[in-house]
């Protein structure tokens, strides 16, 4: 009898202030800085706050686009993620409430890979199924164009 895992599981977290602008945060045995550049009183240890969130729809992006094509017997040789987000900073400078923060992201997927045609186009039709971040970041509001160059593996 296989062991099905868990479909829903608990995500803990612990963070410590270290200032009014660094935030280190620890999960299972890894950690990281969150920080405000300097010109903004941090210490430019980590990414902000904004682009840490950014940084994980890359990092999904990248996984998911990963695990998709293992699945469908595709290899791919390389792949690079490119982020542009527009980011309305009205909210953080404390000027007004912003509903969506971030109204446009576009992401340049540049992916070396044997997939045919049909196959790219199943990969980037689950990319937007599976893609845990991509799905929140939608669901807030934001537009999220994926602009793909797909070349052959070398």
């Amino acid at each position: 009898m296989a062991i099905r895992p868990k479909t829903v599981v608990d995500m803990k977290m612990q963070a410590k202030a270290v200032s009014h602008a660094r935030t280190d945060i620890s999960v299972r045995d890894v950690s990281s800085t969150i920080d405000e550049p300097e010109a903004r009183g941090g210490t430019n240890q980590g990414l902000t706050p904004t682009e840490t969130m950014i940084a994980s729809l890359v990092g999904c992006t990248n996984v998911i686009t990963q695990r998709i094509a293992h699945q469908k017997g595709v290899t791919i040789g390389s792949m690079n993620v490119d982020a542009h987000a527009k980011f309305d900073r009205r909210g953080v400078s404390l000027e007004e409430e912003i509903e969506v923060p971030f109204p446009e992201v576009t992401l340049t997927i540049d992916i070396q890979s044997d997939a045919s045609a049909a196959q790219l186009d199943e990969i980037k039709r689950d990319l937007q199924k599976f893609c845990p971040i991509a799905k929140v970041v939608r669901g807030a509001g934001t537009q999220i164009h994926e602009q793909w160059n797909a070349s052959p593996l070398a």
